[in-house]
């Protein structure tokens, strides 16, 4: 019986997500990737505390996967300039990071890629809120028209 009734909870959270992603702005899908990958690190480190070399290994591995493949796959380099170069640079540098503190055991590399991703992530954050809502993309390609010049509003 627990096992039927986990299944349909897991079912509701997985349409749950699905339908969050589609729903979300491009800006709040970058602020999803944070959240998964601080998600996917702080998991990493109970794994890693507690001697779970494999779920270790998998949470590692799924956090460098959103920092690669969703977060520096989303830069565009020509509109973002120099801060998406730095950007890719950093994304490059926490990845590499990652898989040495797999590869050593290390928790406190773990950390330090966290504290990096909560101050992106804030600093996401107030783009957000400091364009009245507008989807601010310098890591996701440009940054919309401002409301009052010539075009639509994107």
């Amino acid at each position: 019986m627990y096992t039927a009734s986990r299944q349909g909870i897991n079912a509701y959270a997985r349409v749950g997500l699905e339908t969050g992603v589609i729903a979300a702005s491009p800006h709040r899908l970058i602020l999803m990737l944070f959240e998964g990958a601080r998600i996917a690190l702080s998991s990493a480190l109970v794994h890693m505390r507690s001697g779970e070399t494999v779920a270790k290994g998998e949470s590692i591995s799924k956090a460098i996967s959103i920092i690669t493949s969703g977060l520096q796959a989303s830069l565009d380099i020509d509109a973002g300039g120099e801060l998406a170069q730095h950007l890719n640079a950093l994304y490059d540098y926490m990845s590499r990071r990652l898989l040495l503190a797999n590869l050593h055991n290390k928790p406190e590399y773990v950390e330090e890629v966290a504290r990096l991703l909560a101050e992106l992530n804030d600093a996401w954050a107030a783009i957000g809120t400091s364009n009245g809502g507008e989807q601010a993309s310098v890591a996701a390609g440009p940054v919309p028209e401002p409301a009052g010049s010539k075009g639509a509003k994107a």
